[in-house]
């Protein structure tokens, strides 16, 4: 009897015997300003809510990688991003 291969409900790609999976990632970015601010102004200044979608390269306790585009003949990766684990609001699995 063969084995069929169960297909993913999860967008992905195979590089190298290596499944990575395709993510909306929601994360809080720094934001920053040079000018002179009173203490209402300051207290107003918040984070930024960012919206980025990627390959989940891997990750761990400290951090997330990710990448957007790949060599289709070689094991490379460009648009890269390393974000804290500290930052991220949520990960969503993307469906095909």
């Amino acid at each position: 009897m063969t084995r069929k291969n169960k297909k993913s409900k999860y967008r992905s790609l195979l590089i190298n015997r290596k499944r990575y999976y395709f993510y909306k990632i929601t994360w809080l970015d720094i934001v920053g300003d040079s000018g002179h601010a009173d203490v209402n102004e300051f207290n107003q200044l918040k984070p930024t809510e960012m919206i980025s979608y990627g390959y989940i390269f891997n990750k761990d306790s400290t951090c997330i990688r990710s990448f957007a585009s790949y060599d289709s003949t070689e094991e490379t990766f460009s648009d890269r991003n390393v974000y804290p684990t500290g930052c991220i609001i949520k990960l969503e699995k993307i469906n095909i």
